[in-house]
């Protein structure tokens, strides 16, 4: 076996020994930059390289070849600029710097509710997506459906191109290659980003909060359904990132928030898929919510204090996130190394622990490179541990968590396979996976207009 083989599958060992209640050999090194911040580090324009991701490819290998981690460190992207500019987006648009940006946008009135509470993904495809993005016209259908079909194509161009940069340098450099997963919201969140935007929402929760809990529970199965793995293995997990609660009193976020996304994260438990979380701001008045989920939900903090987060959640959770990005930036190499000993020392014992970042990099320059690198490779030489193999607290059985399916995802603008044959009932049975997988993949893509 090469060294490159065994070097990978001893980063394989060490994830799946968290995941798996056991303490690893070392702690697992999570790092990775963001689209922008790879082309930004090796010279590349970023608008350049958001309309043509391949451009990239040299810049990714640049961040492998400096930067140490046991997962791959550059990534693709959920946000190229060519579907959305062909859909004339007003939620999501390209600044002068390269960077996608989001304004404040209203895609669903308050006389929506109604509507979106009794047919919520028609309400969706009729009028919140074509609110959000001007080409979608429904008073022009034959431009309209050029448009659809021009974004679905770069859609999917450019996230295969994307991917194309990174794929082959997990194999190159023995990186630790993941496993299948899912990406939703929470119901309450994909109500308030770009349907009711963060100033209706809130409005909402104090006019009519009866139709806000509605609405959550109608949302309900379509979140279930887009953050579903196509494959479910022992390591799937569904990643949300969590927007509204840290602006919310915790009495409407009790009320509101937390019911239904409970929901979600306990039936995808019992179906034996792990839920990961970044808790965007500072969750610590929430911290005995996050306890009550399910065993090895994956905990990504932004702010909090290490050693209570260690002591309320570390035997049951998964902990990750918390070195200050802030730190790369405005401290020395030794500051640096320091904190990321003093988070060894509290959140590693034990085990249930991958160091990681707080935030996202979306911006890094050779100073602050040298930093992250420096950590890094501290991380990696003393985050080691002498009893590995022996049991690291709580363990996950899907028994524990009750499956809750909501009510039944019903559209006129899905077809089942059933319906499909009923309405064509000479279609071969070989087609069922060519047409199902058509319905997925647009039932995605139009989701995630909206995420």
């Amino acid at each position: 076996m090469s060294d490159v083989k065994e070097l990978q599958q001893e980063r394989i060992g060490i994830f799946n020994d968290v995941h798996d209640n056991k303490v690893p050999k070392r702690v697992p090194v999570n790092l990775s930059l963001s689209f922008e911040a790879t082309a930004q580090f090796a010279g590349i324009d970023i608008a350049a390289a958001q309309w043509k991701p391949s451009l990239a490819s040299e810049a990714a290998e640049k961040v492998c070849q400096t930067l140490y981690s046991d997962s791959c460190p550059t990534g693709g992207s959920l946000r190229f600029p060519s579907f959305y500019e062909i859909l004339k987006s007003q939620s999501f648009i390209m600044g002068s710097n390269g960077f996608i940006q989001h304004p404040e946008v209203v895609g669903m009135d308050p006389e929506d509710y109604d509507y979106l509470i009794e047919n919520p993904y028609d309400c969706l495809l009729e009028r919140v997506i074509p609110r959000q993005y001007k080409a979608l016209n429904l008073n022009d259908p034959i431009s309209m459906a050029i448009s659809l079909t021009k974004s679905y194509l770069a859609y999917q161009a450019d996230m295969g191109e994307a991917m194309g940069n990174v794929i082959p340098l997990v194999q190159k450099y023995g990186y630790y290659p993941g496993n299948p997963g899912g990406f939703a919201e929470a119901p309450f969140d994909y109500l308030a980003d770009q349907l009711r935007s963060f100033k209706g929402i809130n409005m909402d929760i104090r006019r009519i909060p009866d139709k806000v809990a509605a609405a959550c529970d109608a949302l309900y199965p379509i979140l279930l359904k887009k953050g579903m793995p196509s494959v479910i293995t022992k390591y799937s997990r569904v990643t949300y990132p969590l927007h509204m609660p840290t602006f919310m009193r915790e009495k409407d976020f009790e009320k509101l928030w937390w019911p239904s996304f409970k929901r979600l994260c306990d039936t995808y438990a019992s179906m034996g898929v792990g839920n990961q979380l970044w808790c965007e701001d500072n969750w610590t008045r929430y911290i005995d919510y996050l306890y009550e989920l399910p065993t090895n939900t994956v905990l990504i903090f932004e702010y909090g204090d290490m050693k209570q987060i260690k002591e309320k959640l570390g035997k049951k959770h998964i902990i990750t996130g918390l070195f200050p990005l802030a730190l790369l930036k405005a401290g020395t190499k030794q500051q640096c190394i320091d904190k990321a000993k003093e988070m060894l020392d509290i959140l590693a014992p034990g085990g249930k622990y991958i160091f990681s970042l707080d935030k996202i990099v979306i911006s890094i320059n050779e100073r602050e490179m040298e930093n992250l690198s420096a950590v890094a490779e501290y991380v990696r030489d003393n985050g080691k541990y002498s009893n590995a193999g022996e049991t690291a607290g709580m363990e996950f059985n899907k028994e524990d968590y009750k499956t809750d399916m909501g009510r039944a995802f019903e559209s006129k603008y899905y077809s089942t396979w059933e319906q499909y044959k009923n309405m064509n009932n000479r279609t071969s049975d070989i087609g069922k996976d060519k047409l199902q997988g058509l319905e997925e993949r647009l039932f995605q893509y139009f989701t995630s207009l909206l995420i």
